[in-house]
């Protein structure tokens, strides 16, 4: 299983980026999926995340301003980056909790990372 992440790039403060990050794979189904981000000298910390179900959550951050969807049918993950301030910039990881095909149990796993970088 692999999480491919795309989307990032440099962009002005108030402009806005699309993440994508799709899952591929010997997939069963999908859990929880969802971004994080590291800011240079930062912990990682979470941005969104979304369930099967579509019910999302948000760090307080980028309410409002950042929205997380998914395509389950496509195995990917979005975030949808508007009104974005240079304290966004980081670089992005996906991650989902999967079930591989004949697993007894799911696993987490992380895409390679896109950086995102707002200036001022």
């Amino acid at each position: 299983v692999q999480l491919q992440a795309s989307g990032g790039g440099l962009v002005r403060a108030g402009g806005s980026l699309r993440l994508s990050c799709a899952a591929s794979g010997t997939i069963f189904s999908i859990n929880d999926m969802g971004w994080y981000r590291q800011a240079p000298g930062k912990q990682r910390e979470l941005v969104a995340t979304i369930t099967s179900g579509g019910s999302t959550n948000y760090a307080d951050s980028v309410k409002g301003r950042l929205t997380i969807s998914r395509d389950n049918a496509e195995n990917t993950v979005y975030l949808q980056m508007n009104s974005l301030k240079p304290e966004d910039t980081a670089v992005y990881y996906c991650a989902a909790t999967i079930w591989e095909n004949g697993s007894n149990w799911p696993f987490d796993y992380w895409g390679q990372g896109t950086q995102v970088t707002v200036s001022s």
